[in-house]
């Protein structure tokens, strides 16, 4: 008899992104290699050196405690041995409620049981920029980067199921985001493609359902049902009417609508990355007739890319922000600088438009 199927639903996904992660793994050391013989320096230092302990990559799980990401750790730990993978964990602490540290320390222990190496705690400072879910976010990942470089991970998993995607997607369509925004959140991410989301496809139900049948103790964040956060009201309240208005199937819907956005914002970013270059000047500015020139869509793109270079946080540049650049050039009235999150001011000056720090 084989295991429950909410166990093999998790697993399936799981093992399908381990098996993508060891297909690039070993593309790249196929890649490395033939380098290697082309540079008969590389190849002399690559014979000195000792032979690693032990050469399989290594994939980290990103594990809170809760339903998702423990059922995630437990998939992680049961196909990793069936693999060429090691498997280890990291919990982040992100210090805002009492005993969090002593939370945090059990799933250390939990996380461990599992076989799990390396696991470890790491204690955040979280900030206030972007509002507290924002900021929590933002600590959350550097911790994760931090991390994943200290210990040569080659991917983090995450434990977003569709339940999350869905959240997400109305979320950006309540701020009046663009495409991109409504694309949710990528099965692959990151700028080295670090973080993998093997749950999409899964409901939070089945995740739930696995560590159930597991007997694998879960802590439910009370932050998660507390009105005084956006997704916790959606989650608790909005979603549940809409399917009440709508009938069942608003969630696959809208995870369907993450796809099909993600592909339209995919070729409209491709399109702003290839004009970039042709809209600015010699001394690297952007001229503003060339981006008036461009499709309202393209140049927004061009835009936001010019912003978040300029040190504007990506997580807080919001569809009004880039309006309101895209104002200097379609709506010029001689209107002063737009500050930007990150202290990034946006001006236009002699047909230029000049985005900086301040």
């Amino acid at each position: 008899m084989g295991p429950h199927p909410a166990v093999a639903a998790i697993r399936l996904a799981v093992r399908r992104v381990l098996h993508d992660v060891i297909t690039e793994c070993s593309e790249r050391a196929s890649s490395d290699i033939e380098r290697s013989r082309l540079t008969s320096a590389a190849v002399t230092d690559r014979a000195a050196a000792p032979p690693p302990a032990d050469d399989r990559p290594l994939v980290l799980v990103a594990c809170s405690g809760g339903a998702d990401s423990m059922a995630l750790a437990s998939a992680l730990a049961f196909e990793a041995r069936k693999l060429s993978v090691r498997a280890g964990a990291v919990t982040v602490d992100h210090g805002l409620q009492p005993g969090s540290d002593l939370r945090a320390a059990e799933v250390v222990s939990r996380l461990t049981a599992m076989r799990l190496d390396p696991v470890e705690s790491v204690a955040v400072t979280v900030g206030r920029d972007g509002g507290p879910e924002a900021a929590a976010r933002d600590a959350r990942y550097a911790a994760l980067d931090a991390a994943a470089e200290r210990h040569g991970a080659v991917a983090v998993l995450l434990g977003h199921t569709r339940d999350d995607q869905a959240e997400t997607v109305l979320l950006g369509l309540a701020r009046g985001s663009g495409t991109r925004s409504l694309s949710g959140m990528a099965p692959v991410s990151g700028a080295t493609g670090r973080y993998r989301r093997p749950f999409l496809q899964l409901d939070r139900q089945t995740a739930r359902k696995a560590c159930l049948v597991q007997a694998i103790p879960v802590w439910d964040d009370p932050h998660n049902a507390d009105p005084a956060y956006t997704r916790s009201r959606l989650r608790h309240e909005g979603l549940p009417a809409l399917e009440k208005a709508l009938g069942k199937g608003v969630v696959e819907a809208l995870a369907r609508t993450a796809q099909l956005s993600r592909d339209d914002a995919d070729a409209l970013d491709a399109w702003a990355a290839d004009v970039e270059s042709a809209v600015r000047d010699d001394t690297g500015q952007l001229e503003c007739a060339k981006l008036y020139a461009l499709p309202p869509a393209v140049r927004r793109r061009v835009l936001r890319r010019a912003a978040v270079v300029a040190g504007a946080p990506a997580g807080s540049l919001f569809a009004r922000h880039i309006e309101e650049i895209d104002r200097l050039i379609t709506g010029w009235r001689g209107q002063g600088a737009i500050n930007l999150p990150g202290r990034v001011e946006a001006q236009r000056q002699g047909g230029r438009l000049v985005i900086r720090q301040g």
